[in-house]
């Protein structure tokens, strides 16, 4: 089996997806839609870029097509470059759709829709009517839910559902939401954007005992990405000042805007605050969250959030905003504590909660490792992966017929 991955390549998430068939002795192929590094966690596929960075093959069984660029810096420009001098050629679109005329694969799985499902329709546009391989989606987070509710996007969502054959949701609040812009193929069921989670490999980052004993609080800080709100929770923290004593906040994927609030959050007596790496790993975020009693996201829109579900497989109490999606895993007082993103007073009072109640930072823990063992083992949703995808090359094209 053939299949042509149109994705993010510097995800961990795309890495991930794709590590759940890298053993199944498929030619897998990954066409990274924007420019970039790829992931360090692929394996077995060859990767489509426009640049590489290695003339040689990797033990990994990992191989990169494109320019050789040997630089950390000028690979964007160098691009941008070819684009202008010779578009027909070099454009991400043409070439997608000349990678598809030549490897015509048996399936093409588009992984998030902002970057690649709209590269994946203006390269469809390209060739002219010719032969397209079965179509996948997978929704990633607010694709429809967010964009599809802004006129600048929904057209262009529109267009592309209407080519697809096929639809995975990472959360079931979404599963109906294609079939409102034009989609008439086949959902394939409800799976993470990661797929599923080596949770004894994850493990490794828990820390030992009580996750009630930790003195560390994980904050996501992203503002403004997607309706991320990591200031509100900044906020929150403020007004929980006498709470927070001989606590350490960590900072990851923090952006700019919430910078100021952060120091003025290192007044608190006491509180120690720190912020990851912008290029720190992802195995260094898992321990982060492996050392924490708690772990907020806060966001006004999202789908099932991957760091949501870290935070359940390590033990640190999910303060999560309340997207509905989150209810999925999430109830409220038992596993987790939910919260409106715009509601200041609802995340003042689960911070709150989460940095005294002992009892229930320890018993989320416990549930939370039922949960995670029935609906993210790898071992359980590896074979429900591998014959999604024997059905779909079985069935063939669906919106097309």
């Amino acid at each position: 089996m053939r299949i042509l991955f149109v994705a993010i390549g510097e995800s961990v998430h795309t890495a991930r997806w794709l590590s759940q068939i890298a053993d199944e002795g498929w030619d897998l192929h990954l066409f990274p839609s924007e420019v970039g590094l790829p992931h360090k966690d692929y394996r077995n596929v060859t990767i489509h870029s426009f640049y590489k960075q290695h003339l040689n093959g990797s033990k990994s069984g990992v191989r990169e097509l494109g320019i050789y660029w040997p630089l950390s810096r000028g690979a964007a420009r160098i691009k941008q470059f070819c684009e202008l001098t010779a578009p027909q050629r070099f454009t991400q679109a043409s070439r997608l759709a000349r990678t598809i005329r030549k490897l015509k694969p048996d399936v093409v799985h588009v992984l998030e829709m902002q970057n690649a499902g709209y590269l994946t329709v203006d390269a469809r546009k390209l060739m002219n009517g010719e032969a397209f391989p079965p179509c996948i989606y997978s929704s990633w987070g607010s694709d429809i839910f967010l964009y599809g509710r802004q006129p600048e996007h929904a057209a262009r969502i529109r267009a592309f559902l209407s080519e697809c054959d096929y639809f995975i949701a990472d959360c079931a609040r979404d599963l109906t939401l294609p079939a409102q812009f034009g989609f008439r193929g086949d959902a394939l069921g409800v799976f993470t954007t990661a797929g599923g989670y080596d949770l004894p490999k994850m493990r490794q980052f828990r820390k030992a005992g009580l996750p009630s004993s930790r003195r560390v609080i994980a904050l996501k800080g992203q503002h403004g990405i997607r309706q991320t709100n990591a200031l509100a929770a900044v906020r929150g923290l403020q007004a929980c000042g006498d709470l927070l004593k001989n606590f350490e906040l960590r900072v990851y994927s923090t952006s700019d805007e919430i910078r100021p609030a952060l120091q003025a959050l290192s007044g608190v007596q006491g509180l120690k605050i720190s912020e990851m790496p912008a290029l720190c790993s992802h195995d260094e975020i898992l321990k982060l969250i492996g050392e924490a009693r708690v772990a907020i996201g806060i966001s006004a829109s999202d789908g099932t959030p991957n760091a949501m579900l870290e935070a359940m497989v390590l033990g640190a109490l999910p303060v999560q905003s309340d997207t509905i999606s989150t209810a999925e895993w999430i109830q409220h007082g038992g596993n987790g504590l939910l919260v409106s993103p715009s509601d200041i007073d609802s995340i003042i009072a689960a911070i709150r909660r989460a940095l005294t109640d002992d009892k229930l930072v320890d018993e989320a823990a416990l549930v939370n490792e039922q949960v995670v063992n029935e609906r993210l083992d790898l071992l359980k949703i590896r074979p429900k992966v591998i014959d999604l995808y024997k059905k779909v090359v079985e069935q063939g094209r669906l919106s097309g017929q």
